[in-house]
């Protein structure tokens, strides 16, 4: 299956176009492979993370589950619960990363979930390891705006690291009119016993689903790349101050980005929250314009939920994961990947990796066996699973 993007185009730039990609076309692009492995039955599978958990060397999974936070050992996969019953609803969220360089990663949770409500409920945990990580780590709760719903740990100046947290709404904000969501970031202090400044990063947002650290500017300081009813922003640090670039106007969900095959940088979405579509977008030529959607990766997502982004066929340029959950509306869930079979990815091929035996809540990605290829992790919200989609592919 090819998907494309190619309204309006002539007969001529069709010919230029084709004659441009011509190399990259002809090439034998391989087939994505596979072996599926269960990893573990779980009951909702809210946050996914892929990280070094116990300073082995090796990726290991981390998951915020509907009660209980917990790591699974790589390679055995065993499963080790540090948190259980943080708040009286739902975890939502969790992130987990080196930031002191021990080869160890640091892991923070949202938690007392409520998709509705906008005034009191929503919680932010940080978690301090015991000397043995596989017993409960001791949770230390934060200073939170209601409605937490993501978070990142993210890269900032002399190789520091702080905590960003999400709501999905603005405090009092309803039918997502009023206040802008607040954005926060949290500064670990020395003792993570004490209290954690916090600073807002934004505040002008009315809903937003997921976001994304980057790296565009090539100093050592990650950016934001944000998905919200205003469509996609870039938020970076400049003088000490968040400066805010609109790069889309669609309503979107889901957040990534990636290199195509001409090297030029994109970003993939899922359009709108909980969407049916996945669209493709480049940078323009003028800095001041908005992103040019280039593809349609799929407008018949059922309730469009995740997005991975990695060169999982080793040609030197990213495919795109999509995974959604058929909850609201109703329908089969899946898994795709897209690869861009033209140097300037308006042309896509899509593989069925998975269907209805997984309904999509949460994707993540990262080498898990060592062997120079990533892998696929996804958690199943009504399947109620987590599976390992260990990368195969030949070339």
């Amino acid at each position: 299956m090819i998907v494309s993007l190619m309204k309006g185009i002539t007969y001529a730039s069709m010919a230029a176009l084709i004659a441009l990609n011509l190399s990259f076309v002809r090439a034998e692009l391989p087939e994505f492979k596979w072996e599926e492995v269960t990893i573990d039955t779980i009951e909702i599978g809210y946050g996914l993370q892929l990280a070094d958990v116990d300073g082995d060397g090796r990726t290991d999974i981390v998951l915020a589950d509907k009660r209980t936070v917990q790591w699974y050992q790589n390679p055995s996969w065993d499963k080790h619960i540090i948190a259980r019953d943080l708040t009286e609803r739902d975890n939502v969220c969790i992130t987990a990363r080196d930031i002191d360089g021990d080869g160890k990663c640091e892991i923070a949770v949202g938690g007392q979930w409520n998709f509705r409500e906008t005034l009191q409920d929503g919680a932010v945990h940080y978690l301090i390891p015991p000397k043995d990580r596989k017993q409960l780590w001791s949770p230390v709760k934060l200073y939170n705006e209601p409605s937490t719903h993501r978070m990142h740990w993210l890269r900032g100046a002399d190789d520091t690291f702080n905590l960003v947290v999400k709501p999905l709404r603005g405090r009092g904000n309803v039918d997502d009119k009023g206040y802008g969501l607040a954005l926060l970031e949290y500064t670990r202090p020395e003792d993570p016993r004490s209290n954690w400044e916090s600073r807002m990063v934004s505040n002008f947002l009315h809903q937003s689903h997921n976001f994304h650290p980057v790296n565009w500017d090539g100093d050592p300081q990650e950016e934001l790349i944000i998905a919200a009813r205003e469509g996609v922003w870039h938020l970076d640090r400049q003088g000490g101050h968040w400066r805010a670039k609109r790069l889309t106007e669609a309503f979107s969900g889901e957040i990534r980005d990636g290199r195509l095959p001409n090297d030029q940088r994109f970003i993939v979405t899922i359009e709108p929250m909980h969407g049916t579509s996945s669209a493709v977008y480049v940078e323009p030529e003028q800095p001041q314009d908005l992103w040019e959607q280039i593809a349609l990766l799929d407008d018949e997502l059922k309730d469009g939920h995740a997005l991975a982004v990695a060169d999982y066929l080793g040609v030197g340029s990213d495919q795109v994961v999509v995974g959604w959950r058929g909850m609201h509306p109703r329908g089969v869930p899946g898994i795709k990947l897209f690869t861009p079979v033209s140097r300037d990815g308006r042309q896509w091929r899509a593989t069925s990796i998975s269907g209805a035996e997984l309904a999509v809540e949460d994707i993540k990605s990262a080498d898990l066996n060592d062997d120079g290829k990533p892998d696929i992790v996804a958690a199943g919200r009504q399947t109620r699973n987590l599976k390992l989609f260990l990368n195969k592919t030949e070339g």
